[in-house]
């Protein structure tokens, strides 16, 4: 539910005096601390839509530790949370289907990047 959405029904609840005045300005408080906490600001903002996707699909890394053969599954497991093997099962079930998951497969073993062994340091 989004900010909005979540700050809407406090308001209807307060009006509807299922909220005292109290309990709804701890409320408030509550969701505006939490969305300055997500936001690392103090004023709430809600990211664009889709922004963690878009983090993540550049955050993905042919992983050097999880991997059988590129790495790809091990990588994908890291941005998504699903485990190296399901990743695996998932490439192996679209091999049938005219060798998409083989194709797939291969695309991002040649375009995604390989991990780094050490993060980067900033200067």
């Amino acid at each position: 539910m989004s900010f909005s959405n979540e700050f809407e029904r406090l308001a209807d609840l307060h009006q509807a005096g299922l909220l005292s005045d109290d309990e709804f300005s701890r409320a408030k408080a509550k969701l505006l601390d939490g969305a300055a906490d997500i936001n690392g600001t103090d004023a709430p903002r809600r990211q664009p839509q889709g922004a963690g996707l878009g983090h993540a699909i550049n955050g993905l890394q042919r992983s050097r530790d999880e991997r059988w053969l590129g790495g790809v599954c091990g990588g994908l497991s890291q941005i998504s949370g699903l485990a190296a093997w399901i990743w695996r099962l998932i490439f192996i079930a679209f091999l049938p289907c005219h060798g998409i998951g083989l194709i797939t497969y291969l695309i991002l073993w040649v375009l995604v990047p390989e991990e780094r062994e050490e993060p980067l340091r900033l200067r």
